[in-house]
């Protein structure tokens, strides 16, 4: 049995597109619409709860993130559905960072397929609870920026609201991010973490990072300003934001990150807390279904 958790109500193109196919899917499947914020990741809970074998979360990188939540919150490693991703977000770093494709039939022809990697998961835990990722968190300027996101914006050009909420967040005093965990202290105004190669697009923060190896890669920019950001972004587009002066790059299965003053930090793109923040890896957690080849 599939479970498919979607949001009936989502808009977009691939969104409209994928809901008027809904009928069209072969195999059995069970259908598991969202009615609001959180429902994905209960929904997702309930079906691990069913021994249902294979949950996909039909949406964007927010969606997979509840999904993983819900499958996740019995605490059970390795995780006993199998995650399945079907691309609808703005982003979709996680179906990037799996090389799913984007076209919907082709992404549904990888479920039925049924080939899985197994993968780790990531888990951020604070004063206010626990959240579990599978692709990214950050503290800094990037959660700064978060929170200034025009999100009619976003709907219009993407991923290019987010570089434009961050340099109006450049307007505003950054807090000082202090991480501790790696080879040695560490502390900047951009702190960026992953648990895979991508990082809020479609260029490689991380080239040499894997989803199974245990670790977790933190990149430092040292000092935000207009200067060094657009010098990191050519950096990105080039693959060598690590060799870049000014960044810190370091490797470790845990992090924590501290910060003098209520500084939040997010996971997936989205705040869901402040520091401080420890940031831990789950190996092998969850098989996940991915292309062939």
């Amino acid at each position: 049995m599939i479970a498919v958790i979607f949001n009936p109500t989502a808009r977009g193109d691939k969104a409209i597109v994928f809901k008027s196919r809904l009928s069209a899917l072969a195999g059995p499947i069970r259908l598991l619409p969202t009615r609001g914020p959180g429902d994905a990741g209960i929904l997702a809970a309930q079906a691990a709860a069913e021994g249902i074998g294979t949950v996909v979360a039909a949406g964007g990188d927010g969606t997979v993130n509840e999904v993983a939540n819900g499958l996740a919150s019995a605490g059970r490693f390795p995780i006993g559905p199998r995650l399945g991703v079907i691309p609808l977000g703005t982003v979709n770093v996680f179906a990037k960072e799996l090389g799913l494709p984007s076209d919907l039939g082709a992404a549904w022809e990888c479920i039925r397929a049924g080939r899985t990697t197994r993968i780790d998961l990531a888990v951020a835990q604070h004063a206010g609870g626990s959240r579990w990722f599978v692709q990214m968190a950050g503290a800094g300027l990037d959660s700064q920026a978060i929170a200034r996101v025009d999100w009619a914006l976003k709907k219009r050009v993407g991923p290019l609201a987010y570089v434009w909420a961050g340099f109006r967040a450049l307007h505003g005093p950054l807090p000082r991010i202090d991480v501790t965990g790696g080879p040695g202290p560490v502390s900047g105004e951009l702190a960026l973490l992953g648990n895979g190669r991508f990082y809020g697009g479609r260029f490689p923060v991380f080239p040499a990072a894997c989803l199974s190896d245990g670790k977790l890669d933190l990149a430092l920019l040292e000092h935000a300003n207009v200067l060094s950001l657009a010098r990191a972004a050519v950096a990105v587009a080039a693959g060598r934001l690590l060799h870049l002066s000014g960044i810190r790059h370091q490797c470790a299965a845990s992090f924590r990150f501290e910060a003098a003053g209520r500084a939040p930090f997010q996971v997936e793109g989205d705040n869901v807390g402040h520091l401080p923040v420890e940031f831990r890896v789950q190996p092998g957690a969850i098989d996940v279904l991915v292309p062939h080849g």
